[in-house]
C-alpha cells in the first residue's frame, strides 16, 4: 500500500516497557554511536568511556558524534520476547510536518464540514474529476492507478482514505446508500480517525535523523562491492536457443494491460547476445562480484529435469561465469528471480502446488552439478514476499492470481520448504567439494512508529516487519512463523467461519528440517514507512493487508525522486540491519538490493538524486557495520536500467542507461557510475574533500555523456545510412555499370 500522510520523525520519547507491548527494535532513539563524534540529532545511550576512548583515538581529526550516542542494546523485560531496548535520556516524538500542517488540518477539517461545496459539476455533492498532477512532495501515489480525488477532499485526506480501502466511487453510487449529498458512516468513520491521528501528533517541528552527521571511514577489508539483475529483466531472447516459455512471458504476452504500456521483455536489454559488452561494464564498475539470476526454463524448457535438459542454457551460463571469473569477478547466482517455467504453472498451478519442492529440488541439484565447482554463492529466492504477494494476492505479477488471503501464504508455505529442501542437498552432497554457501534473499522497508509513546503503534511497527521480513526470515532461523503472524491469521480465520487458519501450519519435523538452512541471511532494503494501528474487521474478508491491521505512511519531506513509493530515507536502513542483527542471532548479511529509480520520464544521465541515495544509504550501512552488524557485501540495484515487471520500462534503476528504442540497445553510463566506482575504489567514504571531489567529477562526465546521447539519433541514422543506403547505391552503380558496358559492347559489335 502506498498511502501516505505528513509526519516528520523528531525526538520520539523513550518505549513504555509494558508487558503487553510486542518487542519492537525501536531506532527511533538510535543516533550516531559513540565512534562518531558529535551530532546535531541530540543525545542517544551512554557508552563506556573506554570504548569511547578506542573510538576517538581512532578516527582522530574525523568528524564525529559525542561519545553517548550508541546504538541502542538489548535488555530483558516482557514475557513475550525478552528483547527490549535500552532507554535513551533523550525524548523523542512524531510530529505532523511543519510543512503546510495549518493548511492541510484546515482541509481535513473543510471537508468534513463543507462536503457539499459548489466545486464545478460536483456542487451538491462528492463529485469525481481526473486527478491533477500533484506537487512531488504531496504526490498520492494514486495517479498510475487510475484513481480520481473527490472534490473537496486534500491530497492528505485521499492519502489516508486511500490506505483504508474507502472509495468515493462507492459511496456515491445509490445502490450503496450513497448519491447526492449523502455522506456514508464509513466516511465519517474514516474522517474522525483522520482527525484524531492529526491530533495526536501534535505541533510541527523541525529536525531528522537524516541531519546527523556524515561518517567518514572504511569498510572492513574483504567487503565485497557489486551490482545485480536478473534473468528475465535483462536477457531477451525469450524463445532463442532452446528456451521455454516462463510465467512472465504468457504473463506479458497477454495483451490485457497487466504491464504499463502492454510491453514485453521479448528483449529487454538484450544481455543474451550482450555478454562481453556488460562484462566490460562491470570491469569499468571495479565491482567485486556480480549478482545475476538463472533463468529456470532456459535450463529446463518445462521445468522438469526428467524431461529435458537444455544443453545451450547450460553452455550460456557456464560460459558467462568463466567471463566473470576471468574478469576477478566473483558470481552470486540467484536460482528463482520469479520466471516460473509456464508449463509447471499450467500442469500442477505453480506454487499453490507443493510438488514444486521437488521440482525446485531437481532444478537446484542441477545447478550445483554444472557450475557449483565456480559458483560459490548461491541464493534460492529472491524477494519471495513480493512474488508470493502480487503473484497470489494482488494479481498485478505473474501468473497474476486473486486467491485474497490464502493463496499468498500457501506459495510462501511451499517456496519455504522449496529452499530448505535446497539447502540440504547442497549441505548433504555439495558442500564438502564445492565449499559454497546457500542463503535467501527477503526484501522489506523499515517500519517506523508513528507514535512511539503509543504501544499500539509499536505493537504495530513490530507486526509490520514480522509479516513482511519475519514471514519467512523466522521460520529459516527460528523453525516456525512469527507468533503474531499465526495469532493474528488464525483468530481472523476462525471470526470468518474458517475451521482452520488460513496460514499454513508445519509440523514437527518440518520445523526441524526448515530451522538453520540458511548460511547467509540476503537483505534487499529502498525505503521507509511510519507504521500506525488501524483494526479491519474480519468481516471485510480474508486478505494479506486486513490480516496485518495497520496503516502506512510517509512523510512528504522525505527527498522526492519521483517515484510513487521509493522514498529516500537511509536512516532507516541502518535500523533495519540492526533489527536482523538483533533478531535472527546477527548472522553474515548480504546486502542484496538496494537502489534507486530514475527520476525523470527524460533521458537523464546525471542522476545527482542517486548519488545522494547511495551516499547515505551506503553511509548507514557503514554505521551499522560498526554497531557490531556482521555485514561482508553490498549490491547496488541494478547494473543496467532493465524490464521492471507490471511497470514496463518506465522505471529505471541502472547505473547504465539503455536505450530500449535503439534496436543495438546501447549502454550509457550515468553520473552514479563514477561515484560508485569512487566508493569501491576506496573501500568508503575517506575525508570530506575528497567525496565532495568524487560527486564534482561525476556530473562533469555525465555532462559529456549526455551530449553523446543526445548525438544518437544522428548516430542512428548513419549507422542506418551505412547498413542500408550505401549498400543500395553500391548495388545500383554496379548494375549500372554493368548495362553500360553490355551497351558499349554492343555498340562495338
Amino acid at each position: 500500500m502506498e498511502a501516505f500522510f505528513p509526519f516528520l520523525l523528531e525526538s520520539l520519547p523513550p518505549i513504555p516497557q509494558s508487558p503487553h507491548a510486542a518487542p519492537f527494535l525501536i531506532l527511533s532513539t538510535l543516533q550516531e554511536p559513540a565512534w562518531l563524534g558529535s551530532s546535531a540529532a541530540g543525545p542517544g545511550l551512554p557508552t563506556s568511556g573506554e570504548e569511547g576512548e578506542n573510538a576517538r583515538q581512532e578516527l582522530g581529526s574525523r568528524q564525529r558524534i559525542s561519545s553517548d550516542q550508541r546504538a541502542p542494546r538489548w535488555g530483558s523485560a516482557g514475557p513475550r520476547d525478552s528483547r527490549i531496548p535500552e532507554q535513551s535520556p533523550s525524548s523523542h516524538r512524531c510530529w505532523l510536518a511543519e510543512k503546510g500542517f495549518e493548511n492541510q488540518l484546515a482541509e481535513l477539517q473543510g471537508f468534513k464540514h463543507n462536503r457539499q461545496g459548489d466545486r464545478g459539476k460536483g456542487e451538491g455533492r462528492l463529485g469525481h474529476r481526473p486527478h491533477p498532477q500533484p506537487e512531488p512532495s504531496l504526490c498520492c501515489g494514486l495517479c498510475s492507478q487510475g484513481q480520481q480525488r473527490p472534490w473537496g477532499q486534500s491530497e492528505s485526506a485521499l492519502a489516508a482514505t486511500a490506505s483504508l480501502g474507502v472509495s468515493g466511487t462507492r459511496d456515491n453510487d445509490p445502490r450503496n446508500g450513497g448519491g447526492p449529498g449523502a455522506m456514508k458512516p464509513v466516511q465519517v468513520v474514516t474522517l474522525w480517525w483522520v482527525l484524531l491521528l492529526v491530533s495526536r501528533l501534535g505541533a510541527a517541528r523541525k529536525g531528522s535523523p537524516e541531519e546527523a552527521s556524515f561518517y567518514y571511514g572504511t569498510f572492513p577489508l574483504g567487503f565485497s562491492w557489486g551490482v545485480g539483475s536478473s534473468a528475465f529483466q535483462t536477457e531477451g531472447a525469450w524463445d532463442q536457443d532452446g528456451k521455454g516459455p516462463s510465467i512472465w512471458d504468457a504473463f506479458t504476452h497477454s495483451g490485457k494491460g497487466k504491464v504499463l504500456g502492454d510491453e514485453t521483455a521479448d528483449v529487454a536489454c538484450d544481455g543474451y547476445y550482450k555478454v562481453q559488452e556488460d562484462i566490460i561494464l562491470l570491469r569499468e564498475l571495479r565491482v567485486s562480484h556480480y549478482r545475476f539470476s538463472l533463468s529456470w526454463p532456459r535450463l529446463l524448457p518445462t521445468g522438469v529435469r526428467a524431461d529435458k535438459v537444455n544443453k545451450r542454457g547450460i553452455k550460456f551460463y557456464s560460459d558467462f561465469i568463466d567471463a566473470l571469473l576471468k574478469s576477478n569477478i566473483t558470481p552470486i547466482v540467484t536460482l528463482h528471480h520469479w520466471d516460473l517455467p509456464q508449463l509447471l504453472q499450467v500442469k500442477y498451478g505453480g506454487w499453490q502446488n507443493g510438488s514444486m519442492v521437488n521440482y525446485f529440488g531437481d532444478y537446484a541439484d542441477l545447478c550445483f552439478e554444472a557450475f557449483g565447482d565456480r559458483v560459490k554463492h548461491w541464493i534460492t529466492f529472491s524477494d519471495p514476499r513480493t512474488m508470493a504477494e502480487k503473484g497470489f494476492e494482488t494479481g498485478h505479477h505473474a501468473p497474476g492470481l486473486q486467491l485474497h488471503g490464502t493463496g499468498l501464504y500457501r506459495a510462501a508455505h511451499h517456496i519455504i520448504k522449496a529452499h530448505a529442501q535446497a539447502w540440504h542437498s547442497y549441505n548433504s552432497t555439495w558442500r564438502a567439494k564445492q565449499r559454497g554457501l546457500v542463503g535467501i534473499s527477503l526484501n522489506c522497508d523499515w517500519g517506523e512508529p508513528v507514535d512511539i509513546s503509543s504501544p499500539k503503534d509499536i505493537e504495530a511497527a513490530e507486526r509490520y516487519l514480522q509479516f513482511c521480513l519475519g514471514w519467512f526470515a523466522n521460520p529459516i532461523y527460528a523453525g516456525d512463523y512469527p507468533q503474531v503472524m499465526k495469532e493474528r491469521i488464525g483468530k481472523k480465520s476462525v471470526e470468518q467461519g474458517l475451521d482452520m487458519s488460513r496460514l499454513p501450519v508445519f509440523s514437527l519435523q518440518e520445523k526441524s528440517y526448515i530451522k538453520g538452512t540458511s548460511d547467509f541471511l540476503g537483505l534487499g532494503h529502498f525505503t521507509t514507512r511510519y507504521i500506525t494501528e488501524r483494526n479491519y474487521p474480519s468481516r471485510q474478508g480474508p486478505s494479506y493487508q486486513n490480516d496485518r491491521d495497520l496503516v502506512e505512511l510517509v512523510d512528504p519531506n522525505w527527498p522526492d525522486l519521483g517515484s510513487k513509493w521509493l522514498y529516500s530515507v537511509p536512516w532507516g536502513f541502518r535500523r533495519l540491519l540492526h533489527f536482523a542483527q538483533t533478531q535472527y542471532g546477527n548472522p553474515p548479511i548480504y546486502v542484496t538490493e538496494n537502489g534507486v529509480s530514475q527520476k525523470l520520464h527524460c533521458t537523464q544521465l546525471c542522476d545527482e538524486w542517486r548519488i545522494q541515495y547511495l551516499k547515505g544509504y551506503i553511509n548507514e550501512m557503514l554505521k551499522a557495520i560498526k554497531d557490531g552488524a556482521n555485514i561482508k557485501g553490498y549490491t547496488s540495484w541494478s547494473l543496467l536500467d532493465k524490464f521492471e515487471w507490471e511497470k514496463g520500462y518506465s522505471d529505471r534503476y541502472g547505473f547504465y542507461y539503455v536505450e530500449f528504442n535503439n534496436r543495438n540497445k546501447p549502454r550509457y553510463p550515468k553520473a552514479s557510475v563514477q561515484y560508485y566506482e569512487k566508493i569501491i575504489t576506496a573501500n568508503g567514504f575517506p575525508n570530506p574533500r575528497e567525496v565532495e571531489s568524487w560527486y564534482l567529477k561525476a556530473l562533469e562526465t555525465c555532462s559529456i555523456n549526455n551530449q553523446m546521447l543526445a548525438a544518437e539519433p544522428l548516430l542512428s541514422h548513419m549507422q542506418m545510412v551505412t547498413e542500408i543506403v550505401v549498400p543500395t547505391v553500391c548495388t545500383l552503380c554496379v548494375l549500372i555499370s554493368a548495362v553500360l558496358l553490355m551497351l558499349l559492347l554492343r555498340s562495338q559489335s
